[in-house]
């Protein structure tokens, strides 16, 4: 018995807090992020290649909604039915059947002739986005401690936006060189060898493996991580004290529920008008698609270095104020975007429409940071039981906003018969009401000092 070692229970979140970062704890946030990346190239390729397709399908803009809006149906879609099945078999296989579905669905995209059979496909496309978001973003937070969770979650979701950007960059030239078909099926079949990045090197985090009584598997996964041998527990529920699990819908979510429904659907809205309709309110406006492909470029840029700073700030200065700030600036930002484009000549010069596409691509700072920032409030408000079906909630409930958007923005724009004023100033009074949401949430992310 002299040699018998005293070892007291806790669970795997807090034995992280107690010690450094390993490097495999990072290689498993960096393979969340390529899934994120490649989810994103995949999402943004269609609104790049946009005015290719609608020529192509000779279908008006207002009908092109139609497409557009698919792919986010599928999204929230996925996203719920997708956290919902991490929460059942685990977010490792969850993610490799999501992987899947959106880089297959990606390509035979390619094979549309139609604005319907396209929609079906993006459809299906969205199914696999969702439930990849969902699952990638839970378990890349199972992994990491306390002191790490809001930057790095707000990190990861930049690889949707990185994911856009490169397709703004080389999506007009692989179209260019081998038409719009050619962009889906070269973005498909690259972002299929993810799958094998998945299956090398995601594990389900121990939390996970506890909270369905697999311990043996949990003890084995935490020893790759800690530093000591521990008696791991699960995590304790944020609830009505049962002691029983806690779903998404439990009554001790409801405000929580309820504001990031407002903020991450308005926060949407204003990022996927933005990215679904740059180039086709740009070309409209005098731009040539190369330009339009470049604002989309920046956009994507600017959306790292937002989102990257909504977790500093929000750890810093707590997730209440953050919010209402960014909804001002939001909405200021749209209203700038929209007088400078009303404007501008019928043909503008090259500095005018390189303020123009700065303006918009440097709109990426804000709603990125807004949209990063419900991620840090769900992996922070959301308890294990229910981590990924939260974030995948928070999704489907999101989609409301960027579906009105891809869905209703081409009709916004014809709306205007030339002017942009429906369009952006629909963007501004949505941007409000992100800031209005941050005094109905209940479960804020602390400021530093306290």
């Amino acid at each position: 018995m002299s040699g018998a070692v005293s070892v007291t229970p806790t669970s795997f979140a807090a034995a992280l807090n107690a010690q450094r970062v390993k490097p495999l704890q990072w290689l498993i946030t960096a393979t969340c992020f390529l899934v994120l990346v490649c989810d994103g190239i995949d999402l943004q390729l269609l609104g790049v290649v946009a005015p290719l397709v609608t020529q192509a399908f000779e279908v008006s803009r207002s009908a092109f909604g139609i497409a557009m809006m698919a792919a986010l149906v599928g999204f929230g879609l996925g996203g719920w039915g997708g956290g919902l099945l991490g929460d059942a078999i685990g977010r490792r296989w969850t993610l490799v059947i999501a992987a899947l579905v959106f880089s297959l669905a990606t390509v035979a995209a390619a094979t549309a002739d139609n604005i319907w059979l396209m929609g079906f496909w993006r459809m299906i496309a969205g199914l696999g986005f969702g439930g990849a978001y969902a699952n990638a973003v839970a378990m890349a937070s199972e992994w990491l401690p306390d002191r790490w969770r809001p930057v790095t979650v707000s990190t990861l979701s930049v690889g949707t936006p990185i994911g856009g950007s490169i397709a703004g960059a080389l999506g007009p030239g692989i179209a260019q060189a081998h038409g719009w078909e050619g962009t889906f099926v070269a973005f498909g079949v690259a972002t299929l060898f993810v799958v094998v990045a998945i299956l090398l090197v995601l594990r389900d985090s121990p939390s996970f493996l506890l909270e369905h009584g697999k311990r043996k598997q949990a003890l084995a996964n935490a020893r790759l991580v800690l530093d000591n041998p521990v008696d791991l527990v699960p995590e304790e529920h944020v609830g009505d004290g049962s002691g029983g699990r806690v779903g998404v819908l439990h009554r001790s979510n409801l405000r929580l529920n309820i504001g990031i429904g407002i903020a991450f659907g308005t926060s949407a809205l204003v990022a996927y008008g933005i990215l679904s309709w740059t180039t086709t309110f740009l070309t409209a406006a005098g731009f040539t698609l190369e330009e339009g492909g470049e604002a989309v470029f920046i956009t994507g840029l600017s959306s790292v270095v937002g989102s990257v700073l909504a977790g500093v700030i929000m750890r810093r200065f707590g997730s209440k104020l953050v919010m209402a700030v960014l909804g001002v600036a939001m909405c200021a930002w749209m209203l700038a975007i929209g007088v400078t484009i009303t404007g501008l000549d019928a043909a503008p010069d090259l500095a005018s429409r390189t303020e123009v596409i700065w303006l918009v691509g440097l709109s990426g700072l804000v709603f990125s940071a807004s949209m990063a920032g419900m991620y840090v409030l769900m992996t922070h408000g959301y308890p294990q039981s229910c981590r990924s079906e939260g974030i995948g909630f928070g999704l489907f409930i999101s989609r409301i906003g960027a579906i009105s958007a891809a869905g209703f923005g081409g009709t916004l724009l014809d709306l205007g018969a030339g002017s942009v004023w429906p369009f952006f100033g629909t963007l501004s009074a949505a941007s409000l009401l992100v800031a209005v949401a941050a005094f109905v949430i209940d479960r804020h992310v602390p400021p530093l000092r306290r």
